[in-house]
């Protein structure tokens, strides 16, 4: 039978416990939603997105931002679409929004860069969202540390 210093144990540390596992499943779900669970042939590199719309007056595909307004503001790839931050529910609800009345076979490029690409919030809940409304031509860009160094100072295009 237990005794009461082991009953008092169990309930200073039983929150502690509790919170650890809370923890643990929080970040297993934030890793499941990491940019790095994109799949490879949907990534394209600034080079070649940039040699793109180089070439072309038109850009061969919807470019949406799904990073913080802020960025937006600062600077985004000429041409793009402010999509809200997609680790937010108001972001993923003005992405829907954004692409609604799109075909489902819209080419869409979608970025972010607002930090690492392991640690993107954005990226993958954006993906995953085009990828549960059905749409078949989604691209993103992988920017490797963040816009500014990945794309605007290499004097790729910026609005």
């Amino acid at each position: 039978m237990p005794t009461q210093n082991t009953r008092r144990n169990f309930l200073l540390h039983a929150p502690v416990a509790l919170g650890a596992i809370a923890l643990a499943l929080d970040t297993s779900r934030l890793l499941a939603e990491s940019a790095t669970t994109i799949p490879s042939s949907a990534l394209l590199e600034p080079g070649f997105v940039n040699a793109q719309l180089q070439r072309s007056h038109a850009a061969p595909w919807k470019i949406l931002q799904v990073g913080f307004h802020s960025m937006f503001d600062q600077k985004h790839i000429r041409g793009a679409i402010y999509a809200g931050p997609a680790s937010q529910p108001d972001g993923l609800a003005l992405l829907r929004q954004t692409v609604s009345s799109w075909p489902r076979t819209q080419a869409i490029l979608l970025y972010c860069g607002c930090c690492p690409w392991t640690h993107c919030p954005n990226i993958a809940p954006a993906w995953d969202q085009l990828q549960s409304m059905h749409f078949s031509a989604v691209k993103v860009l992988r920017i490797e540390n963040n816009f500014g160094a990945d794309w605007a100072a290499k004097g790729y295009p910026v609005a």
